[in-house]
């Protein structure tokens, strides 16, 4: 079950990055000198994913700017002597293949990755939401990858939350399969203290099998009238296994203000060009 392709959900409005985002996509914030999609991205490509499919909306022509060619910048920064500059951004448009559909009404994740249809075909594939950045050792999309090769089922990335964070989220009632790999038996999105299955939650990252697809293309809008992918995910145990990886890395929230500074934060502090100036840098802020 090889993975090559997967999609990249990024057709929000990005109303709790108000006001920055109202002009320009959360994606494209920069996460200290990249922007926040570019870090998805290149974690796909990492894991060997060939072919990204970007579901957008009339507002984020943006990505689509950003992932291309710039012949005139290229030029002048070679003119100028910054020959590797030029090098640096020629490379952004050379990651993977990269395509773009629209989302033309807000609908839900679940409708969002059902754009991505036709583009998948017969095949299994990955998908990430458009504002989770992963910090790991092992790009969080392949460990994925490799739960669902082994056990030819659809996986969803989880990790533990507070008993507070949970309400955020789908927990899971989960069995153990093997090392930090679990069989999903059900989930429940958003629940109530009362409600929850266990701690674990899905977060931001999936691969999926074409199953996917019938289910969403059939499934009644949930809550605020839209169709979530975490819905389709509940129909399709129904039908098919479903694994959950307890992966191991950070998930940094850029979609909100305090996720985007823990992560710019974070991120500059690793930077070998930064990270130690910032640190000192840090030390001076008077408390």
């Amino acid at each position: 079950m090889k993975v090559r392709k997967a999609v990249i959900v990024a057709a929000g409005l990005g109303t709790r990055m108000l006001p920055a985002t109202k002009t320009i996509p959360k994606e494209m914030l920069p996460l200290v000198d990249k922007p926040v999609i570019q870090y998805i991205i290149e974690e796909m490509a990492a894991s060997g994913i060939e072919d990204i499919l970007i579901v957008t909306n009339r507002q984020k022509s943006a990505m689509d700017d950003y992932f291309d060619y710039f012949p005139e910048l290229e030029e002048r920064l070679v003119k100028s002597g910054k020959p590797d500059a030029a090098e640096e951004i020629r490379k952004v448009a050379d990651i993977a293949n990269i395509f773009y559909v629209r989302q033309k009404e807000t609908k839900g994740t679940g409708h969002a990755v059902w754009r991505a249809k036709r583009f998948m075909g017969n095949e299994p594939f990955a998908v990430s939401l458009g504002d989770d950045v992963m910090y790991a050792k092992t790009p969080v999309i392949k460990q994925l990858i490799d739960a669902t090769e082994k056990y030819g089922c659809s996986s969803v990335g989880c990790q533990s939350v507070t008993d507070e964070a949970i309400s955020s989220y789908s927990s899971l009632k989960v069995e153990p399969l093997s090392e930090r790999v679990y069989n999903v038996t059900d989930l429940v999105e958003k629940p109530k203290p009362e409600q929850k299955f266990s701690n674990f939650a899905i977060l931001g990252r999936y691969v999926l099998t074409p199953g996917i697809f019938d289910v969403l293309e059939n499934l009644p809008a949930g809550y605020g009238g839209e169709i979530w992918l975490t819905d389709g995910l509940k129909a399709l145990l129904g039908k098919e296994k479903l694994a959950a990886v307890d992966f191991e890395g950070k998930r940094y929230d850029t979609g909100n203000q305090r996720g985007f500074l823990e992560a710019t934060v974070e991120f500059a502090l690793r930077d070998p060009r930064y990270g130690e100036w910032f640190k000192e840098f840090l030390k001076t802020i008077e408390q």
